[in-house]
């Protein structure tokens, strides 16, 4: 992050891929923030991670799958905790304006 003090700060103009960096990590913790705008998971890739991830969208809109659930609309304030080795995947984010998220890997 180019500041270190606003999440909204520091967003590219352009952004040919997804986003990521780490905020903070510690033992046993990740904080990341993430910027998608029109990302989604490709064809067939599911996240299968071995920590606990806890998502937040700041703002902007998102799709999310849960394997076996139903999408998961996401706006502003939305949020979801995934369990480690949940498969999830991200089918749609809004291609007219960044969505930020904020994740936290734990556990």
């Amino acid at each position: 992050m180019s500041d270190g003090s606003n999440l909204f700060a520091g967003l590219p103009a352009e952004l040919p891929e997804e986003l990521l960096e780490t905020l903070i990590e510690a033992e046993g913790a990740r904080i990341e923030r993430i910027v998608s705008r029109g990302h989604a998971s490709p064809a067939g890739f599911w996240y299968d991670q071995p920590q606990n991830e806890w998502v937040l969208v700041l703002q902007g809109a998102a799709r999310l799958l849960i394997e076996g659930g139903e999408p998961l609309e996401l706006g502003a304030g939305s949020y979801v905790n995934i369990p480690a080795h949940t498969r999830h995947r991200v089918e749609w984010t809004d291609p007219a304006q960044p969505t930020i998220w904020l994740a936290v890997h734990y556990g």
